[in-house]
């Protein structure tokens, strides 16, 4: 793609958009993939209720995806990033209150708006100036891959900082013991976001990444950048595609849970077991983006949906209880492979679709608007087989569903790959 910069970036920039990547994420998203059980009692509310927070979310974030991503293409990205986190980190002052689940839908709406307008299409567009023209896969690899290195992180200082407070045997704690402990969790989270936001705004600069040209096209009217993106079927491919991955992805939320009510585990016993997880993302994203940069992005987006659905298969067939540990641990295993393989490189076929870099945050905000749905009825979903049916039944059935996503997601990261095959010949 020839306005794409090939001009080397330090290292230490990649490493400030790993940072403020997953950290933006970690009060809406993280900490109740972690401390699930937790959460749900500290706040008293169902799984149907915690979905409904999710779509709260989903539906500003389904707006903001749209007008955040020609913003993305008029603002340099350090600006953007740190005011999404500092705002971001100010709801978690508030989410430590505990709040009402009324005023909990404001607050998941609130972080729609600074997570999604604010901060994506920038620290998206600020990776693929990162990585040049030849090296988005490991640009891509390094920023998700690094991300679970940092959610990780956080899970695991999360749940140290959760133990710390737990004074006595999990098993013979109060509610409110562990509420307050996880207050704690919450409180010092915040901190550290708001720490980042301000990192990010006095060191990551791009003022020199992009070519003039592209300077100049930021000018285009929104509705021309529109037009010329919608005129690329990779495009329209890529919603699908994302869509079903990021619904996969959301799936993970229930490994914890799954650990607790069908494996017998304990809450931190559960909530380590979300934490190593987040420990295969960082040794995935980076093998997953060196080889998409010797092959293709596409092929190894096939190759995730496929581990992704044949899983699926697994967990809902029941045959995973507390009695076959080694295959939970497999079965895990092998779909967080799948997940994190697609999650990591499905903005890095932009440069394999030749998608102009110019109109890069306007294109990633038009392919979020259908991607990232499963924001608004994903959590609402999932809530709703897990509260119909408790324990191990729900479970499946949540799972069964993921199959279905995942094996569209294999279709039509199966066309997406022929159409760029076709195009090279």
């Amino acid at each position: 793609m020839p306005e794409s910069s090939n001009k080397k970036q330090p290292l230490y920039v990649i490493l400030l958009l790993i940072l403020a990547a997953e950290a933006v994420f970690i009060l809406p998203f993280v900490l109740q993939r972690i401390f699930r059980t937790t959460f749900l009692e500290s706040f008293t509310i169902s799984q149907t209720e915690l979905g409904s927070c999710f779509s709260a979310y989903g539906v500003v974030a389904l707006v903001s995806y749209l007008f955040g991503g020609p913003l993305a293409d008029r603002f340099k990205p350090n600006t953007l990033m740190s005011v999404a986190l500092i705002l971001t980190a100010l709801g978690g002052f508030y989410l430590a209150t505990y709040p009402s689940l009324f005023y909990l839908h404001f607050l998941y709406g609130f972080w729609g708006f600074t997570t999604i307008f604010l901060f994506w299409a920038a620290m998206i567009k600020a990776t693929r100036i990162w990585g040049g023209s030849n090296k988005q896969g490991i640009a891509f690899g390094f920023l998700d891959g690094g991300r679970g290195l940092v959610a990780a992180l956080f899970g695991s200082v999360g749940v140290i900082i959760f133990s710390l407070f737990i004074t006595k045997d999990i098993e013979l704690t109060s509610i409110n013991e562990r509420r307050l402990a996880f207050k704690q969790v919450i409180t010092y989270t915040s901190i550290a976001v708001m720490c980042i936001g301000l990192i990010v705004f006095f060191f990551l600069r791009f003022d020199n990444a992009l070519p003039t040209d592209t300077k100049q096209k930021q000018k285009l009217l929104t509705l021309s950048n529109f037009k010329i993106v919608m005129k690329y079927k990779a495009v329209w491919l890529l919603m699908i595609i994302i869509l079903c991955a990021y619904y996969g992805y959301k799936m993970t939320d229930l490994f914890s849970q799954y650990a607790e009510q069908v494996m017998g585990y304990n809450k931190i016993e559960a909530a380590k077991v979300g934490t190593y997880l987040l420990y295969m993302r960082p040794v995935i994203g980076v093998v997953i983006g060196l080889l998409a940069d010797r092959t293709r992005a596409s092929f190894w987006i096939v190759i995730g949906f496929l581990l992704m659905t044949v899983t699926s298969i697994i967990f809902y067939s029941g045959i995973i209880d507390d009695g076959t540990t080694l295959l939970f641990i497999l079965s895990i295993g092998t779909m967080a492979l799948g997940v994190y393989s697609a999650r990591v490189l499905y903005f890095a076929t932009l440069e394999e679709a030749k998608i102009p870099l110019a109109v890069t945050g306007t294109a990633v905000g038009f392919i979020s608007v259908i991607g990232y749905t499963p924001d608004i009825f994903a959590g609402l979903l999932m809530g709703y087989f897990l509260d119909a049916n408790e324990g191990a039944i729900g479970l499946q059935h949540a799972f069964g569903v993921m199959g279905l996503f995942t094996f569209v997601g294999l279709i039509a990261s199966y066309l997406f790959y022929r159409l760029q095959t076709t195009k090279t010949i």
